[in-house]
């Protein structure tokens, strides 16, 4: 599936099955929460903070994958939303997304000493 695709599949259900698209502000709010539960999933299958027991238990038949999965599926939707919203063709934003990162940043991360793997005798 191109984002192209996607756009317009998401168009048709929305039409369909949705009814109608909520309004942009609307779905900025909603694009905010997704986002905020993705982050929840993240810190705590990658980072410090644990699974409640509850949490646990009411997700015991998902995958920390699966769950995190379904989170960034519904990132995309309402991003997509959005972008069919406003007018704005996903695929090519992120073609040209690429172009102006290719340009800008061709030497950038590679002469950052930050990024540069450790030295044996930095461990």
């Amino acid at each position: 599936m191109t984002i192209q695709d996607a756009q317009r599949q998401v168009d048709s259900w929305i039409k369909t099955t949705g009814v109608r698209y909520f309004n942009e502000l609307t779905n900025l709010g909603i694009l905010m929460e997704e986002v905020g539960e993705m982050s929840r999933l993240m810190v705590r299958i990658y980072g410090e903070q644990s699974f409640k027991k509850s949490e646990i238990s009411s997700q015991k038949d998902s995958t920390p994958k699966d769950l995190l999965s379904d989170e960034m599926a519904d990132v995309l939707w309402v991003l997509i939303c959005l972008a069919n919203q406003t007018g704005i063709d996903l695929e090519s934003a992120l073609l040209k997304n690429f172009e102006k990162k290719n340009a800008r940043d061709a030497d950038r991360h590679k002469n950052n000493s930050k990024l540069q793997a450790p030295s044996v005798d930095d461990r």
